[in-house]
């Protein structure tokens, strides 16, 4: 069984969600980065963590790839070119998209105060509407790859919601339906229950 480390409010979400997409059983474990549940098992104390068989997973990216691979959904068989199409989607979101969200956070909030800058938002918030637009060009429907749900479906679905919570540009139109239809799926919102 799958043992996720997080709160529902972090990156944790994400593999949720996946798990939920693909009917695995998993135990959550409500836990603050850097809290003795979390160091105890990964000393760097980042969370989401992923254990499953006595074994370690980190990066949210990485335990996505891992569900999707060993379960066969959300994902193009690997050594395909849609696989690798896929993966450029998918890097595409995290180096454009979540990038920018992460460090808008950390020199808002998380960083101690005299290592912050929040000036820095507001060019950050300009580099996410291009980006957001350039991958919205990219778009295909019903999903970010066409005709199936892939793990970037899911980071970008996060991306876009934590976009919302950190008052940044709303994203292009063409998305909106998209978005509110992924919102709309069971699992996220099985797992949206898990946050009340």
């Amino acid at each position: 069984m799958y043992k996720i480390y997080g709160s529902v409010t972090s990156r944790a979400f994400r593999i949720l969600w996946a798990l939920e997409e693909v009917g695995a059983k998993y135990q959550f474990i409500l836990a603050k980065p850097r809290s003795e549940a979390v160091t105890s098992i990964y000393p760097a104390g980042k969370v989401p963590v992923m254990e499953m068989d006595g074994q370690i997973i980190t990066d949210s990216t990485a335990m996505m790839t891992y569900i999707a691979d060993k379960h066969g959904a959300l994902t193009y068989p690997a050594g395909t070119i849609e696989r690798a199409q896929q993966d450029a989607v998918m890097h595409a979101i995290l180096d454009e998209i979540d990038a920018v969200l992460w460090t808008a956070a950390r020199y808002s909030f998380i960083l101690p105060e005299e290592e912050r800058m929040p000036a820095i938002k507001d060019p950050l918030k300009r580099e996410y509407e291009r980006s957001i637009g350039r991958l919205a060009d990219r778009f295909q429907g019903p999903f970010l790859m066409g005709e199936m749900m892939t793990v970037p479906d899911i980071l970008l679905t996060h991306c876009c919601n934590w976009a919302v919570s950190a008052k940044f540009p709303k994203p292009p139109e063409q998305l909106v339906p998209y978005l509110s239809a992924m919102r709309d799926r069971p699992a996220f919102k099985a797992v949206h229950a898990l946050a009340e």
